[in-house]
C-alpha cells in the first residue's frame, strides 16, 4: 500500500511510539501504568510525564495560554464553541469550509456563514457577519484543499467587536506558523505523527470557559476523567519532533509537491496554489469518476475529501462552497504526503492513479 492520505491521519513517529511504551506499563512496571492523579510516587511520575508533554505541545503555540488535553480536535472544537458561545453570547460566525467538527456545531448555534472565493480562500471580513461580543471560527489550513486562511485578519475583526477567535489548527500544527492572534486553538495528535485518541484545546490566559466535564477535577478542573500518560507522552514527543524538524519537513513536502505537479500536468488544481500547505494536493480531471478511481487504484491510499465524510455519497461541501459544479467535485481527488513519504512512493502512486484514469478513457 502506498499511503497518500496524510490529511486523514499520519503514521505514528517511531519516537512517539517509543515514548508511549513506558507509560502503557505492565504488572511489574507500576510507574508505567499508574494513575497520574494518584499521590504516591508512581502516580507523581505519571503526572510529571503528562506535564512534560503539555509543555512540549505548548512550545508549538503562542505564549500566554494553557493547553488542556482532550480526546481529539472534535472534542476541543465542540467545547470551545458551545462553552464559548455562553461566555460570548452575542452570536457566532464561521467559515463555510470548516471541518464537520466545527461546521455541525456552527449549524446548531445558528452561526452566520463566512464565504470563500473560488480559490478556497476566505473573503475579507464582512463587519456585518462578525458578531458583537461573539465567537468567530476560522480554520488555519483547510483539510480538503490545503488553503491557508487569513486567521489574523479575522482575529482583528473579532477583537474589534469584543469577540473571540477560535482557530482549528489541526492541519497546520507543525506545518505552518500558528497565528498568535487566536484566542482558542484546537489541535489533534494524529495529524502530526502522534497517537489517535488525544488532542488539545489551547486557551489564552484570561479567557474563562465552562468545564467540559465534571467528576474528578482533572485538567485543572476543566475536563474530568483519568488522563492517559501514554497518549500524552506520544503527543508531546510528536510535537517536539514537529518543532525540531519543521524546516526539513517543509523542504521535503515542497520537493514532493513539485514532483506531483510535474507528473499531473493534465489535472486541474482545486484551490489556490498559494497560500497553501503543499502537502495537500486536491485535483480534478474531466471524465474521471473519483470514486471509481479509488477502486481501480486500490493499491494507493488517497481520498475524495474529508475522511469524516467518506461513504456519505455527498460531494465535498468545501468544493461546493468554492462554487464548483457537482460534476467537477465528483471528478476530484485529494492526495496527501509528508515526512515519511518517499519520492519513489509518490511517483509509483501517481503512476497508478494515472493508469486507473486511463481505464476510464482519460489519457
Amino acid at each position: 500500500m502506498i499511503y497518500l492520505d496524510y490529511q486523514a491521519t499520519t503514521p505514528l513517529a517511531p519516537e512517539a511510539r517509543e515514548a508511549m511504551l513506558r507509560w502503557l506499563g505492565g504488572p511489574d512496571e507500576a510507574d508505567g501504568f499508574a494513575n497520574p492523579s494518584s499521590t504516591h510516587k508512581a502516580g507523581r511520575a505519571a503526572a510529571a510525564a503528562v506535564e512534560v508533554a503539555r509543555d512540549q505541545v505548548a512550545a508549538l503555540l503562542p505564549k500566554g495560554g494553557r493547553v488542556f488535553f482532550t480526546s481529539g480536535a472534535t472534542e476541543s472544537l465542540n467545547w470551545a464553541l458551545f462553552s464559548g458561545a455562553k461566555a460570548k453570547p452575542g452570536g457566532v460566525s464561521g467559515l463555510s469550509i470548516e471541518h464537520a467538527a466545527s461546521l455541525q456545531c456552527l449549524e446548531r448555534l445558528n452561526a452566520a456563514v463566512l464565504p470563500v472565493d473560488s480559490a478556497g480562500l476566505a473573503l475579507a471580513p464582512d463587519e456585518a457577519l462578525i458578531p458583537e461580543n461573539g465567537i468567530v471560527a476560522i480554520m488555519l489550513v483547510n483539510n480538503e484543499v490545503g488553503t491557508i486562511q487569513p486567521v489574523a485578519d479575522f482575529a482583528a475583526a473579532a477583537h474589534a467587536k469584543n469577540g473571540w477567535l477560535l482557530c482549528d489548527a489541526v492541519q497546520g500544527l507543525g506545518r505552518v506558523a500558528i497565528p498568535a492572534e487566536a484566542d482558542m486553538i484546537a489541535l489533534s495528535a494524529h495529524k502530526i505523527h502522534g497517537p489517535k485518541g488525544i488532542g488539545a484545546l489551547w486557551v489564552r490566559d484570561g479567557i474563562d470557559l465552562e468545564p467540559l466535564m465534571f467528576g474528578g477535577a482533572q485538567e485543572l478542573g476543566m475536563r474530568s476523567g483519568t488522563v492517559s500518560p501514554a497518549l500524552c507522552a506520544g503527543f508531546g514527543v510528536a510535537a517536539a519532533l514537529a518543532g525540531e524538524r519543521f524546516d526539513r519537513d517543509a523542504e521535503h513536502v515542497e520537493r514532493l509537491w513539485s514532483l506531483a505537479m510535474d507528473m499531473l500536468p493534465e489535472w486541474t488544481l482545486n484551490g489556490a496554489a498559494s497560500p497553501r500547505y503543499h502537502g495537500n494536493l486536491n485535483v480534478r480531471r474531466e471524465g474521471v469518476n473519483g470514486l471509481r478511481l479509488m477502486s481501480d487504484a486500490r493499491e494507493v491510499a488517497f481520498s475524495l475529501g474529508s475522511a469524516c465524510g467518506s461513504g456519505s455519497g455527498k460531494v465535498s461541501h468545501v468544493l461546493r462552497a468554492m462554487g464548483m459544479s457537482e460534476g467537477d467535485a465528483r471528478a476530484s481527488i485529494r492526495l496527501g504526503w509528508g515526512r515519511y513519504t518517499t519520492e519513489a512512493q509518490l511517483r509509483e502512486g501517481l503512476d497508478a492513479i494515472k493508469d486507473a484514469a486511463r481505464l476510464q478513457g482519460v489519457n
